[in-house]
Order: C-alpha cells, then sequence, then structure tokens
C-alpha cells in the first residue's frame, strides 16, 4: 500500500475529489464517432453498424454524448443510429472535430466529490499524445476542455514536476474505494511510448494520488502481444466490485502471451486493497488468436464497459466467448451481461472499453 503524501492544495484530491468506479451510476456515456479509416481498414462502414449496436444497449440506462467533426457527420451518425435501431432521443451530438474515436484515452476523466446529500463532478486534463507513438492527436488532445466548456464543469490540468502529466483512461481502473491498477509496461518503460519522459515511480504515483484521489496503486506488468498503447491495463485486469477484480489468464503454454499473463498472475499474489484486505481475484480467459495483415490483435475479454443498464463484452467467434460471458455474468447480478461482435472493432487495436467513457452522475 502506497504511503500518504502531503497533496498540493489546488489539486483534485485535496478539494475532496476522487474518481468513481465504472460501475457508479453514469449520468452518460461519451463516443466518439468512428471517421478515420487508419483506424478500421476497409472495414468502417461495418463499425459505424457496430456502434448502433452499442448505443443500442447503452442508451435505455443513459444518455449518450458523441463527438462528431461536423453537421454532415452528424446527419450520418443520426441515420446509423436510426437505422440500427438505436434512436437518437437519449443522444446529445457534441461538435468537436477528432483525429480517432479512442474516447477512453483523449476524453474527459471525470471525478467527484460529495457535500452532504450533493455531489459535484469535474474533468482532469491528462494532455493527451496518441500513446506517444502517432504524430496526429491535437485534436484529441482538446476534447476534456470542450467537455468541460460544453458541460460548465471546472477542469483542472494535472502536472507532475512542473510539466504537464500524460495519461489515458484506458492505462488505469480503479475501485472507487481509494485503489487504482496500473501497469509497468504503459507508464514505466524506460524506452518505449514513454509518456512522461524523466518521471519515475514515485512521481506518478504522486500525481494520480493528488488528481484521481486514489491512496494505494497496484502495478502489474505488462499485457497481452499486439497492443498499440504498450500495456493498457483494461485489456489485462478490471475491478468489478470494491474488493473483487478479474484477471486474464493464458492457459497455452506455447502462446506469446503466456508468460507476461503468468508474471501477472505471480505479482498480484501480493496484491493488497486500500485496507490491506486481499483482493477476491478471478480468472478470465483468453480468445485464441486473432490476426491481420499477418499482425496480431489485443483481442482480450477484460476490454468490457459497465454501462447502467448492462456491462458489455467483446466477443470473438471464440469457443470462450461463452466461457467470458458465464463469469462476468456472475460477478454482475445486478445488470445483464451482454456480448457485442468485435472481430472486426479489434482490427483498431481497441474494443469496447477504449471507444467509452462513463460520466457519472
Amino acid at each position: 500500500m502506497a504511503e500518504p503524501r502531503t497533496l498540493a492544495a489546488a489539486t483534485p484530491a485535496a478539494l475532496g475529489f476522487s474518481m468513481p468506479a465504472e460501475w457508479e451510476p453514469h449520468e452518460s456515456t461519451w463516443l466518439g464517432w468512428p471517421h478515420n479509416p487508419t483506424d478500421w481498414p476497409g472495414k468502417l462502414d461495418t463499425i459505424r453498424w457496430v456502434y448502433g449496436e452499442i448505443v443500442r444497449k447503452i442508451a435505455p440506462g443513459e444518455t449518450m454524448r458523441v463527438l462528431v467533426r461536423s453537421e454532415a457527420e452528424e446527419k450520418l451518425a443520426r441515420r446509423y443510429l436510426t437505422r440500427a435501431g438505436a434512436g437518437v432521443r437519449r443522444v446529445k451530438f457534441v461538435l468537436h472535430a477528432t483525429n480517432r474515436g479512442w474516447t477512453r484515452d483523449s476524453g474527459p476523466v471525470f471525478v467527484r466529490r460529495r457535500t452532504g446529500e450533493k455531489s459535484e463532478t469535474a474533468i482532469v486534463h491528462f494532455h493527451f499524445n496518441a500513446w506517444a507513438k502517432y504524430p496526429d492527436w491535437q485534436k484529441d488532445r482538446r476534447v476534456p476542455e470542450i467537455a468541460a466548456g460544453r458541460l460548465r464543469k471546472r477542469l483542472f490540468h494535472a502536472r507532475a514536476n512542473g510539466r504537464d502529466c500524460v495519461l489515458e483512461g484506458g492505462g488505469i481502473d480503479v475501485n472507487g474505494r481509494g485503489t487504482l491498477l496500473t501497469t509497468e509496461e504503459c507508464y514505466l518503460d524506460p524506452k518505449i511510448q514513454v509518456r512522461n519522459p524523466g518521471l519515475g515511480r514515485g512521481e506518478i504515483e504522486t500525481a494520480l494520488r493528488e488528481y484521481l484521489g486514489v491512496t494505494n496503486v497496484l502495478w502489474l506488468g505488462g499485457g497481452p502481444v499486439g497492443d498499440d498503447t504498450h500495456g493498457h491495463v483494461d485489456d489485462i485486469s478490471r475491478f468489478v466490485d470494491p474488493r473483487t477484480l478479474v484477471l486474464v489468464r493464458e492457459d497455452n503454454q506455447k502462446d506469446i502471451n503466456y508468460r507476461p499473463l503468468a508474471e501477472n498472475w505471480d505479482r498480484i499474489q501480493d496484491f493488497r486493497l486500500e485496507d490491506g484486505a486481499r483482493p477476491e481475484v478471478v480468472a478470465l480467459p483468453m480468445p485464441a488468436p486473432l490476426f491481420f495483415g499477418g499482425e496480431r490483435l489485443p483481442a482480450s475479454y477484460a476490454n468490457f464497459y459497465i454501462a447502467n443498464a448492462a456491462v458489455l463484452v467483446p466477443t470473438f467467434n471464440d469457443p470462450n466467448d461463452r466461457v467470458a460471458l458465464g463469469i462476468l455474468g456472475e460477478l454482475f447480478r445486478d445488470r445483464p451481461v451482454i456480448g457485442i461482435h468485435a472481430v472486426d472493432l479489434v482490427l483498431g487495436f481497441g474494443t469496447l472499453h477504449c471507444l467509452t467513457q462513463q460520466q457519472p452522475a
């Protein structure tokens, strides 16, 4: 368990804000309408239909806020959503040009504080830079400030050692009680996709405490091969309640993912929650390898999204689809667990959780 440190006076944590767990009530879910053909080569039209299914399953429980680049794109999105049976009654379109649609990483990260029976939400800007890999991120980086202006929310600019702190929503997961999961591969690798040059474990943990209000940071090693984010935790391990997490496991010892995922199982034996208790750990299987153009894709059942009305789980035309849905169905008894076909989605190196970002109620 991380040692407490003095908080900077104007940070969210010092003001009583913290990041809620994903299963807590949402006001809305943010999405970015798909438009970049390089994310899904030859499949962009198919992906629009998948978005229709995503909205159709989420919208019964909450508002959808969908980023569109233009009025023409809004008309296109309305047409696809309507034809997919999703409708647009609970969809609010936000006009802002984006580079891509991976809203988990570029979108607004919300924190919340309670005062008596009232609560207030604010947004933390973590200065997205396209996973320290791609050159086109300038439009995406503005999404948090656009959201803050649209919603009239306070905006905190995350800083570490006197400069902007870079973090993606897919690189973290919280239990809403003070504990956060992340990976060394993503944020501590000194050479590959370095988000914050010169910052070590201590500085990053300080930023997580100050801007997300956590007190306890747990570090896994790395994730599945093919993840171009270089180790996002939402392909590896997720909290499903304050004391339980799922962790992916590869049982085929000949698979390239076997060793790094087995190392995470070794590490997790020493994990403790914010109160010193051991978390309950439930294994999620991995689907059989998926390839595109000879490249391994990061297909993972851990990339599910917890909405108000349902838990959406990526499926891959694999025998383990049913196993994963059954495991998650036992863990989430308060809302249906629904599979969403993601063989096409994962061509973009991400699926359901990567595309969505929750706005807490």
